[in-house]
This record gives C-alpha cells, sequence and structure tokens, in this order.
C-alpha cells in the first residue's frame, strides 16, 4: 500500500509527475480559447450566461454582477462559454426559442447580432490560441534568445538519401525547394515534413551553386521530451565545427516579430501534416489524444517550467489550428455558415445547419475515437 501511494503521490508518480501537469498544461489553453470567445462577445455587447473550463456537472463556481456563471466542471477536458439565446443543435436556437427571450434578452442575444458580430466572437477563440504561442516565444526568445548554426555539411551518412544525391561535406545550403534558408534549423524544419517527397536543394560547393535532388526517408528520434517520433531526414550531419553556433539576442520588439514568424512557420508544418495524413502519407502513430498529452506533460515537467510553458505554446496553436478547421462543430464550420450568410444575405436554413452539423459531429467523434485508440493501444 506504501509503495502505491509513494507511486501515486510522488513527483515522478502518476498523480504528480502526470495527471497534475496535464490539467495545468491543458486549462491554460482551454482558458485563454475560451476567454478569446468571452472578451470579445462582451465588446460585442453579447450577453454571457456561463464561462466554464470542463464540461459535466459543476464543482465549484460563482456568479458575477453582470449574471455570467464561471465554473469550474467535473469533466476537465475542454470548455465552453455559453451567450444568451445560444440553445438547441448547432448552438442554434429555433425561432420558438428565440420568441421565448426577453427585450432585454434579445438585445444582447448572440444569435441575433450582425454576422461580423458572430463571426468575431467565434474567431476570437483560435485567434487568443495563436495570440499565447507568440507571447510564450516573445517572452522566450528575449530572455534567452536562440542558437543558430550555420547550413553547412559536417558529414553525409553512408546509404543515406543525401548519398545518393551527391551531397559532399563542407557543402552549403543556399535553397531548399526554392525557399532560401540562413540556419541549418530552416533546412530541417523545410524536411522534416515531407518524408518520400523529391526535394530540390541548391548547395554552395567550392563557390559555385550545384543543384542536387533527394527524397528524405522517415526515421525514428527522440524529440526534446524524451518521446520517439518518425522525422523525415536526408541524411547530412552539422557538427560544433561545420555550424559554428552563435547565440543570436533580440530585443522585445524583434522578439515578437521572431515569435509570429516561429507562430506561422508551427502553423504551416501543422497543415503540411494533415493535408499529407489525409493523403495515408503520414504513421497514424503519430496523432496522439489526452493520454499522449498527458504523458508530455509529465516529461515537460520534469525538465522544468521553461519546457512546461514551450509545451503550452505548442498545444495553443495546435488547438487553435484544429479549431478553425471548417467542419462543424468546431469554430471553422460556424465561421463557414457566417461567411455564407454575408454573401447570401440570409441565414443558413436551420435543416441544413443542423444535418451538415450532425455530419460534423460525427466527424469529430470518429477522430476522437482515433487518436484515444492510438493513446490506449498504442501502434
Amino acid at each position: 500500500m506504501t509503495d502505491i501511494l509513494a507511486n501515486l503521490f510522488s513527483t515522478q508518480g502518476l498523480l504528480i509527475g502526470t495527471i497534475v501537469p496535464f490539467l495545468c498544461v491543458l486549462t491554460v489553453v482551454v482558458f485563454v480559447h475560451e476567454m478569446g470567445h468571452y472578451l470579445v462577445g462582451r465588446w460585442c455587447g453579447i450577453g454571457v450566461q456561463a464561462f466554464s473550463i470542463g464540461f459535466g456537472p459543476e464543482i465549484a463556481g460563482f456568479t458575477d454582477r453582470r449574471g455570467t456563471r464561471w465554473k469550474l466542471s467535473a469533466v476537465p477536458l475542454g470548455g465552453y462559454v455559453k451567450f444568451v439565446g445560444d440553445v438547441g443543435a448547432a448552438s442554434e436556437p429555433s425561432e420558438e426559442e428565440l420568441a421565448s427571450l426577453t427585450a432585454e434578452e434579445r438585445a444582447v442575444a448572440f444569435h441575433l447580432q450582425p454576422v461580423w458580430k458572430r463571426a468575431a466572437t467565434v474567431f476570437a477563440g483560435p485567434a487568443f490560441n495563436f495570440l499565447l504561442t507568440i507571447a510564450v516565444f516573445a517572452v522566450m526568445f528575449s530572455l534567452y534568445g536562440r542558437y543558430v548554426y550555420e547550413p553547412v555539411v559536417a558529414e553525409v551518412t553512408p546509404a543515406s538519401p543525401a548519398a545518393a544525391a551527391g551531397f559532399e561535406p563542407g557543402d552549403r545550403f543556399v535553397s531548399v525547394d526554392g525557399v532560401r534558408v540562413e540556419t541549418f534549423a530552416d533546412v530541417q524544419r523545410l524536411v522534416s515534413g515531407r518524408g518520400g517527397d523529391a526535394i530540390v536543394f541548391v548547395m554552395l560547393r567550392d563557390g559555385r551553386e550545384v543543384e542536387l535532388t533527394a527524397t528524405p526517408e522517415l526515421r525514428e528520434q527522440t524529440d526534446a521530451l524524451g518521446g520517439t517520433i518518425q522525422v523525415a531526414v536526408i541524411g547530412v550531419v552539422n557538427n560544433q565545427e561545420a555550424g559554428q553556433p552563435r547565440l543570436v539576442s533580440y530585443g522585445p520588439l524583434e522578439a515578437a516579430g521572431q515569435a509570429v514568424l516561429e507562430t506561422g512557420r508551427i502553423i504551416e508544418r501543422t497543415g503540411q501534416f494533415l493535408q499529407r495524413f489525409a493523403a495515408g502519407r503520414e504513421n497514424r502513430c503519430q496523432l496522439g489524444g489526452p493520454v499522449k498529452i498527458a504523458e508530455m506533460s509529465g516529461r515537460a515537467a520534469s525538465l522544468g517550467l521553461p519546457t512546461v510553458v514551450q509545451l503550452v505554446a505548442l498545444l495553443s496553436v495546435g488547438i487553435g489550428f484544429l479549431n478553425l478547421l471548417p467542419i462543424p462543430p468546431l469554430d471553422g464550420g460556424h465561421l463557414v455558415f457566417y461567411l455564407v450568410e454575408a454573401v447570401v444575405r440570409r441565414p443558413v436554413p436551420e435543416r441544413v445547419m443542423e444535418a451538415v452539423y450532425r455530419v460534423g459531429m460525427v466527424m469529430v467523434l470518429a477522430f476522437m475515437g482515433f487518436v484515444f485508440w492510438n493513446d490506449i493501444f498504442g501502434c
């Protein structure tokens, strides 16, 4: 019994070492997302009935002077903001439900607002996730700067795609598929998500440019959190002598600019991965759900607060991106409805909206089941 309690409550145990960091990381990301909806909704004059972290029965909460119920709910895997009039299928009230609202409620009801206010309120959730990521990176770059390595080949791995393509030690990367590179990290970023794609590299060799074509292959590597991931590589090595690492320091404005660029790169890589996954060109084991996130949170917590903060930033941008997919009931699905409404000058018929919502819900539940399966049964 003593051993069980020690394993559960020690800093390396299940509760303190994994579950608590996971709940902290997820709560921050969810809170920021829902706060985006809340703040922009309030700014647009929309009434808010409830702000919840988690789903299901309320554990604790309070009601503020505006009548909004702030609460912590039993199932900590998400959250929601309930606006006035926000009821019914697809979060879209029927005419009867709208008619039951008082005059005061109709003035602040979500679905009676101009389409631009509704769109701004919905978009604000993912936008705040992106802003959180930008803020985290900006602070990290300001405090710690960033080490960069020159994009020079130190070694070529035998029998690798690079060896077959004719890469040589001393070659300097100029561009990767037409994109100019300045650091070795730029090369890794442009190659790592393109396993099986033929990529054209322009290299500087003995003062002249040489064009080489290589097809990256997937290799298992250990990430910064100690987990195993598959990354596309061509088989070149950079080291201290060839890379000549240097620390680049940033002022506040420079750090913010770099943070925006880094966040944009993560969004681009996420979209690239999902496209390749949908086409069957990515390993399904790369996708994980709450269990995998919990494991990552535990490993990040063991490495210290800066690592946890970086995980929050990465998870936040991922949640923001996924919520913008044009699938009801995700935020992106609602934005598609509002776009159609703005174009045709009338709301999408309730019957159509409900049908599309049900299809979208099945897709979301299927995806959730898929990642849970990966979490529980592995690959």
